[in-house]
C-alpha cells in the first residue's frame, strides 16, 4: 500500500463508558486498606502511604476524559483478526513515501506508552528530521492488553502467536506489501519473531533486549537466572548487582508464569490491587532516581492504569508470560542468524548486565551468544531512560530507529 491509496478502515474513537468509571470511583472508594505496618523502606512492596495519595487522586483528581481526548487525537481502529479482537492506533505518515510501521509494546505497558514517538516518526519534517524518513505509524494493544479484548477463545496466546497475527493485520487487513516493526519488552519478542518468521517481508526491525526467541523455554522459565547459582569468587560489587537484578524481575516472572490467574481474581476486582501490582514495576524498571514521577505524573500513572482497568485484561495479560513457557517457541527455519531481518537493538545503562559498564555493552552482548541469533545492523547504548525506553528516552529511541532504517526503504 503507498500513502496514495486510501486507508481501508473507518475510525472509531476510544470511549470508556460512564457505568465503567462510576464503577471504578465506587471500588476505588470502597477499598479495604491492609495496615501495612513496618513498611517505610518499601522491603515488603509498594507503600501505602504512596499508594493511598496515588488513589485519592485517581478519585477525585484524575480526570480520564482529557486523556481520551488526548489518545482521540490519533485514529483508533478495531478489526478481527483470525477471529483475534485487535485494538490499533494510527498517525498517517507525511512524507513523500511513508513506510508502515507495526511498534509492539510489553507488560505492563499499554499502546499509549508509544505516545512520544508516534508523531515525531509519522511526520520527522516537524521535528527537524528528513521528511523521507516518515513512517505510516501503527500502534496495537497486544491481544488481550488495553482495548484487544476480550480473548475467550484465545487463552494460549503468547508472543509468537501475536507475531502470527500481526503479519495478516499488516499483509492481509491492511493491505501492506512490506512493512516495518519494532517492539520492547514482550513486544521485543513479538518483533524478533516478525524477522525470523517473516524476514523477506519487512524491510527491518528495531527492539530493546535482544533476548533469544526462546528465552520462556523450558523448566525453569518462570527463573530469571535460569537455575544458575551465584558463582562465589565474584567481586563483592557484582554480586550485589546480580541480587538486585534478581529481586527487580523475580516476582514478576515467578508470579506471571507459574500462577496468573489466582493474581487475578484479586487484581480483576480491585482497581487498587492492580495498581499497586503495576505500580511496582513502573517503579522498579524505570530510570526515575528515586522518584516515579521524574519518568511518569499521576495523570500518566493513572491514565495507563485505567486503560488496563477499563479493557479487563489484567487476566488475560498477566497470562501471556505463563503461555510463552506453556507453548514454547519453536523455529520457523533452521538458518543463521536465527533473526534474519536487519536490526537495530537500542540498550540503557540501567539494565547493563551485573560488572558490565556502559562503554563495554556492546562488546557483552557481540561476546555473547544472544548476538548471533540477530542480523544486527545497528546498536546503540544509552546511559539514561529505563525499561520504558520510547517513553524514557524517546528522542534518543527515535534517532536510533531511524538510524536502522536508512538505507533499507
Amino acid at each position: 500500500m503507498s500513502a496514495a491509496v486510501p486507508f481501508p478502515l473507518v475510525p472509531s474513537p476510544i470511549h470508556v463508558s460512564d457505568e465503567v468509571l462510576a464503577d471504578l470511583r465506587h471500588r476505588l472508594k470502597s477499598t479495604r486498606w491492609p495496615l501495612d505496618v513496618g513498611n517505610e523502606d518499601s522491603f515488603y512492596g509498594v507503600r501505602r502511604s504512596d499508594l493511598e495519595k496515588l488513589v485519592d487522586y485517581w478519585i477525585d483528581g484524575f480526570d480520564w476524559r482529557r486523556s481520551e481526548q488526548a489518545i482521540n487525537a490519533y485514529e483508533h481502529y478495531r478489526v478481527d483478526v483470525d477471529g483475534v479482537p485487535v485494538h490499533f492506533m494510527r498517525k498517517p505518515g507525511k512524507g513523500p513515501n511513508p513506510i508502515p510501521l507495526i511498534l509492539s509494546h510489553g507488560w505492563p505497558w499499554t499502546f499509549w506508552h508509544w505516545s512520544k514517538v508516534i508523531d515525531p516518526l509519522a511526520d520527522p519534517g516537524a521535528y527537524g528530521g528528513d521528511p523521507a524518513e516518515a513512517f505510516d505509524v501503527i500502534v496495537p494493544s497486544l491481544p488481550g492488553f488495553g482495548f484487544s479484548t476480550p480473548l475467550p477463545n484465545h487463552p494460549d496466546m503468547n508472543f509468537w502467536k501475536m507475531a502470527d497475527l500481526w503479519h495478516t493485520l499488516m499483509r492481509d487487513v491492511l493491505g501492506y506489501e512490506k512493512y516495518a516493526a519494532a517492539g520492547n519488552d514482550v513486544g521485543a519478542l513479538v518483533t524478533g519473531q516478525l524477522g525470523h518468521k517473516y524476514g523477506d517481508e519487512l524491510y527491518a526491525i528495531h527492539i530493546g533486549s535482544a533476548l533469544k526467541l526462546n528465552f520462556f523455554n523450558g523448566e525453569r522459565g518462570w527463573d530469571f537466572s535460569g537455575g544458575r547459582p551465584i558463582p562465589d569468587n565474584l567481586p563483592e560489587s557484582v554480586r550485589a548487582q546480580i541480587l538486585k537484578l534478581d529481586r527487580r524481575f523475580a516476582s514478576h516472572l515467578a508470579v506471571h508464569v507459574l500462577d496468573p490467574g489466582t493474581l487475578a481474581y484479586g487484581l480483576n476486582d480491585s482497581p487498587v490491587g492492580m495498581l499497586a501490582w503495576i505500580l511496582e514495576r513502573w517503579t522498579r524498571w524505570s530510570d526515575n532516581q528515586g522518584n516515579i514521577e521524574n519518568v511518569f505524573s499521576k495523570d500518566d500513572l493513572l491514565t495507563h492504569a485505567t486503560i488496563f482497568w477499563a479493557g479487563n485484561c489484567i487476566e488475560t495479560s498477566t497470562r501471556v508470560y505463563a503461555n510463552n513457557n506453556r507453548y514454547p517457541w519453536t523455529p520457523a527455519h533452521d538458518r543463521w542468524p536465527v533473526v534474519e531481518a536487519p536490526t537495530g537493538i537500542t540498550f540503557v545503562a540501567y539494565e547493563n548486565p551485573p560488572g558490565v559498564t556502559t562503554d563495554q555493552r556492546v562488546r557483552d552482548f557481540l561476546d555473547s551468544d544472544r548476538a548471533a541469533w540477530y542480523n544486527h545492523v545497528n546498536i546503540a547504548v544509552h546511559e539514561r531512560g529505563g525499561h520504558f525506553i520510547p517513553w524514557e528516552i524517546p528522542d534518543l529511541w527515535v534517532e536510533d530507529l531511524r538510524r536502522t532504517f536508512r538505507g533499507r526503504r
